[in-house]
């Protein structure tokens, strides 16, 4: 047998076993009462956090965003990071992230890592009530001391 032909025989072994694997499709077919799951849309708060914010302040203290450096805030659907930079070294001061949770104006963040700085962070949950102004993240800490104030990153 030629080396061609091995290959074409592993080639139809392979698809012969990937078939067998594959459920047959009566399987497949889904029931009247077996609705796929719906989530809801998102709020408008939910889709006003998304993106990268900087750290500006503090209610009453509001300054302009650095120009270099700088705390940065990145929100997903779900999750989230910190990390802040030493603006003339580049150095990463302190990073950490997680996920997060959105229920009305109440927000929930969850640590799950964080580099050396932060690590006494990890799996602890922080509360927060939080509103979108325009292009401004008002984030008030609920038993926690973190109240802040971001911009919107341009």
């Amino acid at each position: 047998m030629n080396k061609s032909n091995i290959t074409r025989n592993i080639i139809r072994a392979a698809g012969i076993c990937l078939l067998a694997l594959v459920p047959s499709t009566p399987f497949l077919a889904l029931h009247a009462a077996d609705k796929p799951s719906v989530s809801p849309a998102p709020s408008q708060l939910a889709k006003d956090l998304l993106g990268t914010w900087i750290l500006v302040g503090k209610p009453g203290e509001v300054g302009e965003a650095p120009a270099t450096g700088g705390r940065l805030k990145f929100l997903t659907g779900r999750h989230w990071t910190v990390t802040q930079a030493d603006p003339s070294t580049g150095v990463t001061l302190f990073h950490h992230g997680g996920i997060y949770a959105l229920k009305g104006n109440e927000y929930l963040e969850t640590v799950e890592y964080a580099n050396e700085s932060t690590t006494n962070l990890i799996k602890q949950t922080f509360k927060f009530t939080i509103k979108v102004e325009g292009d401004t993240l008002t984030q008030t800490g609920i038993g926690n001391p973190w109240t802040e104030v971001w911009k919107r990153a341009k």
